[in-house]
C-alpha cells in the first residue's frame, strides 16, 4: 500500500499472501525456564496415565498466573491455552509463525487507498457454547480493546492495533475496518485480537466471569483450570474450522520444577514437556525427540535512565561491554543461547545487525566509565526469579568486578519487581527476561512492546522525551510505508537507536528446548517461544 504517488486500485490481498507471510521465530514479559538437574519427583498435579488413546498429557514450565480474557492475558500458560480455545480472523501458526485464515472466510480485502479493509466470516462459525459467531462479536472484540470503558486502564493488546480507527459490522457476517493510516502488516497483525462473544463480555461483571471461564470458537474448549491442578481441555464439538482437534481431551500439568518435568516425560505420564533443562538434553536424545530453536526471548538489562550515573549512556554501554557473553552462555546456558547483536534475534526474518554491538571489551568498558567521570561504581542489581536470570546474574556480577564495578544481587518475583521495586525512585538496574514474540514476530510489534508508549519507556526505564519521540516517529513512519525496503531502513534506524542508548537492551537471546515422545505423539513440534501447542497433533500410542 503506497502512501505517496498514485494510489493503487482496490484489491484483495493475494490469496496466498496470508499463508506465505513468513514470520521467523517468537505479554507482558514471558520467560524461558532452566534447570541443571535430572531425575526428581513428578509434577505434583500429573494425572495422565500415559497409556494412549484420544488424549494428550503434557507438563508446562510455568504455573497459571493470570486469567484468560485474550484482551489482557499475557502469562505463559494463559497465552498457550488461548491459542487452542480462541481464534482471530487471521491467526499465526504458533510454530511456523505463518499467518493463516482462522475465522476469516477469505483474505482481507483492501480499499484503493489502503485505509479500509473488509473481512467475511467463515460459514457456520460457532462458539463452544453453540452460539453463532457474528460480525457484531468481531466488531465488539476489537472495539473493547480500542475504546475500553476505562481509558486509564487500556487492555494489553491495545498498543498492537493502534493503527485501527474503528471496526463495524456491515451485516451478520461482514466486518469493515477503518484505519488511521495504511498499515502494511494488517493481515497478520489482526491476529492479536481473539474473537469473544459480546454477550459474555459486554459489561464489567460479565467480563470478570469470562476471564476465569472463557468461551471461544477454537478447536478446544476449556473445562477447568487452576494453579494447583493444571488445565483440562476437550474437543469443541461446534468447531468447523481449518484445524480441528485430533484428540478428545488434553491435560496440561504445570510446574516450575525442571526435574519434575523431566521425570513426567521419562515416567510416561506425559508425551511432551517444555523448557527442557539444558544439561538434560543429551540424556533425552534418542528415545525422545528434542527440538532446539533459537528464540527472541532475551535476558536484558534495564536502567533507570533518569538517575545518575545511568542517565549517561556511556555508563550503560560500559556495563554491556564488560560482559563476556560467550562465557556466560557456555556456563549458565550450556551453550543454548546467542550473544545479542541486535534487539532482534538472528533467527528473525527481519534481523538486522545493530550499528552498536557490545562485544566483550573490558578495556573499552573502563574507558567509557572514565569518560563519564565514574569511579568506584556500586549499585544493587535487581533481578526476577526466573531460573535463567538466576544463573546468569552472578556471572555478570563477577565480570563487572574486573572493570571496577561492584553490584549486589537482589532477586525477587516478577510481581514484586514491576509492582514495587521498579516504580520507586531508588530503582537503578534490573536484569530480567522478556518475550513478546508469543504475540507475533514482526519488528513493529516487537519494538512497540518495549520502546513505545508509556509503560516501559516512560514508567520503567524513564527514557528521555527526545528519545521516546525519536523512536515513536521511526516506528510510526515505518508502519505507514508500504515500501518494504524503506520500512526495513526505518526499522534499522530504530534498532540502532535502541542499541546505542541501551536503556533497555538484551545481553543474550536464549534457545528454547522442547522434548516429546515420537512413539506417542504425531503432528507435534516445539515452538520458539513459551508454551506447547497441539493444533493438529494426535496420539499414536
Amino acid at each position: 500500500m503506497s502512501t505517496t504517488g498514485k494510489p493503487p486500485r482496490s484489491r484483495r490481498v493475494p490469496p496466498r499472501r496470508v499463508r506465505s507471510l513468513a514470520i521467523a521465530s517468537v505479554a507482558a514479559t514471558l520467560a524461558i525456564g532452566l534447570a541443571a538437574c535430572s531425575g526428581g519427583p513428578a509434577s505434583t498435579n500429573a494425572v495422565g496415565d500415559g497409556k494412549g488413546g484420544s488424549s494428550i498429557e503434557t507438563t508446562l514450565a510455568f504455573t497459571l498466573s493470570s486469567g484468560f480474557d485474550p484482551a489482557n492475558a499475557s502469562s505463559a500458560v494463559a497465552t498457550a491455552v488461548n491459542q487452542h480455545i480462541f481464534e482471530g480472523l487471521v491467526d499465526l501458526d504458533p510454530v511456523t509463525r505463518e499467518p493463516y485464515r482462522a475465522l476469516a472466510k477469505d483474505d482481507p480485502t483492501a480499499s484503493a487507498d489502503g485505509r479500509t479493509y473488509t473481512v467475511s466470516l467463515r460459514d457456520g462459525a460457532k462458539f463452544s457454547d453453540g452460539t453463532p459467531v457474528t460480525a457484531e462479536d468481531v466488531a465488539w472484540s476489537f472495539t473493547r480493546v480500542l475504546k475500553p470503558a476505562d481509558p486509564k486502564t487500556p487492555p494489553l493488546m491495545q498498543g498492537f492495533v493502534s493503527f485501527i480507527d474503528s471496526v463495524d459490522a456491515k451485516d451478520a457476517t461482514t466486518v469493515e475496518f477503518t484505519l488511521k493510516y495504511p498499515f502494511a502488516l494488517f493481515a497478520e497483525r489482526i491476529s492479536v485480537i481473539k474473537i469473544v462473544p459480546k454477550a459474555k463480555t459486554a459489561d464489567a461483571a460479565a467480563a470478570k466471569a469470562f476471564d476465569t471461564a472463557p468461551i471461544g470458537s477454537g478447536p478446544f474448549k476449556m473445562d477447568s483450570a487452576s494453579k494447583e491442578s493444571g488445565i483440562k481441555l476437550s474437543r469443541n464439538p461446534n468447531y468447523a474450522g481449518p484445524r480441528p482437534a485430533k484428540v478428545d481431551t488434553m491435560t496440561w500439568n504445570t510446574t516450575t520444577e525442571a526435574s519434575a518435568r523431566v521425570s513426567d516425560l521419562q515416567g510416561g505420564r506425559v508425551q511432551a514437556i517444555e523448557s527442557v533443562p539444558y544439561l538434560n538434553v543429551d540424556a533425552l536424545k534418542g528415545k525422545y525427540t528434542v527440538d532446539v530453536k533459537q528464540a527472541f526471548n532475551q535476558v536484558f538489562l534495564m536502567f533507570n535512565s533518569a538517575a545518575a550515573p545511568f542517565s549517561d549512556k556511556r555508563v550503560r554501554q560500559a556495563l554491556h561491554h564488560a560482559i563476556d557473553k560467550d562465557a556466560v552462555i557456555k556456563t549458565a546456558l550450556n551453550g543454548y543461547g546467542s550473544p545479542a547483536t541486535s534487539y532482534l534475534d538472528e533467527g528473525n526474518k527481519d534481523y538486522q545487525k545493530a550499528a552498536t554491538v557490545y562485544d566483550y571489551d573490558p578495556e573499552k568498558a573502563k574507558a567509557l566509565l572514565a569518560e563519564a567521570g565514574v569511579t568506584n561504581l556500586s549499585f544493587r542489581l535487581d533481578t526476577t526469579d526466573n531460573s535463567v536470570v538466576k544463573d546468569v546474574a552472578p556471572l555478570v556480577i563477577e565480570q563487572w568486578k574486573k572493570v571496577g564495578v561492584n553490584a549486589s544481587l537482589n532477586t525477587v518475583p516478577s510481581s514484586a519487581i514491576y509492582g514495587d521495586i521498579v516504580p520507586k525512585d531508588t530503582f537503578r538496574v534490573l536484569m530480567a527476561t522478556g518475550d513478546p514474540s508469543v504475540f507475533g514476530v514482526d519488528t513493529d510489534l516487537l519494538m512497540r512492546w518495549f520502546y513505545y508508549g508509556e509503560t516501559w519507556p516512560g514508567q520503567r526505564y524513564r527514557w528521555s522525551d527526545a528519545n521516546r519521540k525519536a523512536m515513536a516517529d521511526l516506528l510510526d513512519k515505518a508502519a505507514q510505508t508500504s515500501d518494504e525496503a524503506a520500512r526495513k531502513a526505518l526499522w534499522k534506524q530504530a534498532l540502532d537507536l535502541a542499541a546505542e542508548e541501551a536503556a533497555l537492551y538484551p545481553v543474550l537471546h536464549t534457545k528454547v528446548v522442547t522434548a516429546y515422545d515420537p512413539a506417542k505423539l504425531t503432528g507435534f513440534s516445539g515452538a520458539a517461544t513459551t508454551g506447547l501447542y497441539f493444533l493438529g497433533a494426535s496420539r499414536s500410542g
